[in-house]
């Protein structure tokens, strides 16, 4: 089972200074729209398993998407491969735009 983490509960942590990697799965046109307001690696769903190794298995993962699905799924796929500590930014780049910044586009 993927632990989820609300956006408010991503934002809240990382503001404690907590190491944490903040893994964008939506493709380059998501973001390029709808931008996450936070430092990330952006590597798109399908790119995953050949970039697996720009990420660090042993860093606590949040995994965020459109809505959350993708990111479900990729969050599943990270947590088989050994990744320690697996979130999912739950309502993805969608919650975050309505419960934080309503300055982010919904799409």
């Amino acid at each position: 089972m993927i632990k989820e983490l609300s956006p408010r509960e991503f934002v809240a942590k990382r503001a404690t200074g907590a190491a944490m990697t903040l893994l964008d799965v939506r493709e380059e046109w998501e973001v390029e729209l709808a931008p996450v307001p936070s430092p990330l690696v952006h590597i798109p769903m399908g790119k995953v398993p050949e970039r697996l190794g720009e990420l660090d298995p042993a860093t606590p993962t949040v995994v965020v998407c459109r809505s959350g699905a993708r990111s479900r799924q990729v969050a599943h796929y990270l947590a088989e491969r050994g990744f320690a500590e697996v979130y999912n930014l739950a309502g993805g780049i969608l919650a975050w735009s309505r419960d934080l910044d309503p300055s982010i586009p919904q799409y």
